[in-house]
């Protein structure tokens, strides 16, 4: 893609000198980014800075395609540091061996102006001479704000999803990059964008691969003695779990087909008690590496379209993933010839999918969203018996 052929943001000086439309947590924090870009940097500028502000499951999909990097932008995997978030640190060292990693409390850094000026500083300080920020779907005053502050001589960013409340900052921020690659319409799946976005910079075709994550392979000290199902009835969005009483009559059928039943998942994600003799409750006892430990024996994994349900399918255990419309196609199901043979995608199509989890359908904010709920145990278990054989 020449650089003509690639989208252009054009502002003029007074814009962005007093932008409109800018939310007032923007204006807290400029003076503070703006000090921060203008730090000193005595160090001559080299390596590449990748900027990661997304969730686990976001950083499964990506993973794969961090390894083509040195090459494209010419650089030695050693020399590439990778900018994550806190919730995924702790299995960072194993899944990104041969790079830098840094990671920092996205929430926090969204909202505390001192934490947050505290990570400019250090972003400043790294000096990258090239900054990518290749996301779709991102928060501006996150991936985009650190891509600004670390002022890079090379800044190469996506052209995220944008909607109306977001244009303005968006359009602060990218008005100030000269390559945007554009990775294609909505809906595309993140796999596709994050090859297809190397492909336009390199300006040749990069086939993408499917996520598989280097994790050891040894037996958990929390699992079962005999084979075992994991089930994951929890998200960090209500609307996106399959209703508990599902998993649990889940659970019921799968213990008479013979195999011991795991609950995983974060404590604040805990959808409610588990009564059933026999099942082995760790919701919110675990962590990370331990989920990565248990998933990784498991003779079948069950999990809501969440975080584990991507580690899951890169660790290459047997998965079933319950899925929903918000954005069908762009995380979750995975595409053709991207999605393994021991993965069972399980959706309902209704005629309003793609609302972008804005759902009109529900009148209780706590329970699933219609698509989800609508999911059968019969297409479940069907799905489930297929992998157990």
């Amino acid at each position: 893609m020449n650089n003509q052929d690639r989208p252009r943001f054009e502002v003029s000086a007074f814009w962005r000198l007093l932008p409109v439309g800018m939310r007032r947590r923007w204006w807290l924090f400029r003076l503070f980014d703006l000090l921060a870009r203008s730090w000193p940097a005595f160090r001559p500028r080299r390596g590449l800075l990748v900027i990661r502000m997304d969730g686990i499951g976001d950083m499964v999909l990506f993973r794969a395609s961090l390894d083509h990097y040195a090459e494209v932008f010419g650089v030695a995997a050693k020399d590439i540091t990778v900018l994550g978030c806190e919730s995924w640190s702790s299995i960072a060292e194993q899944l990104f061996a041969g790079y830098r990693v840094i990671t920092i409390n996205e929430h926090a850094y969204a909202k505390r102006p001192w934490y947050r000026f505290k990570v400019n500083l250090m972003v400043r300080r790294i000096g990258a001479a090239i900054t990518v920020s290749d996301a779709y779907f991102r928060r501006a005053l996150m991936a985009d704000s650190l891509a600004w502050v670390a002022n890079a001589p090379r800044t190469v960013v996506s052209l995220p999803y944008i909607n109306e409340p977001t244009r303005s900052e968006f359009t602060y921020y990218l008005s100030q990059v000269e390559e945007i690659i554009d990775t294609g319409p909505y809906p595309t799946h993140e796999i596709d964008r994050h090859f297809g976005f190397l492909s336009r910079i390199s300006g040749v075709e990069i086939a993408p691969t499917r996520p598989r994550l280097n994790w050891p392979d040894q037996p958990s000290s929390l699992a079962p003695a005999r084979p075992y199902a994991v089930l994951n009835p929890g998200s960090n969005e209500y609307g996106r779990r399959w209703p508990l009483e599902n998993y649990l009559e889940l659970a019921g059928w799968l213990q008479s087909r013979g195999l011991a039943v795991v609950f995983v998942g974060k404590g604040e994600e805990k959808a409610g008690p588990i009564g059933l003799d026999g099942v082995v409750d760790l919701t919110g006892r675990t962590s990370v590496p331990e989920i990565l430990d248990l998933i990784n024996g498991a003779a079948l994994v069950v999990s809501n379209d969440t975080g584990p349900a991507h580690l899951a399918i890169g660790l290459d255990a047997p998965t079933v993933v319950i899925v929903g419309g918000g954005h069908f196609g762009c995380f979750v199901p995975y595409p053709e010839g991207l999605r393994p043979e021991t993965v069972r995608f399980v959706h309902h199509p209704m005629d309003c999918y793609h609302c972008f989890w804005r759902c009109h359908k529900r009148s209780d904010p706590m329970a699933s969203f219609p698509c989800v709920a609508a999911v059968s145990m019969d297409q479940v278990q069907a799905a489930c018996a297929e992998l157990l054989g």
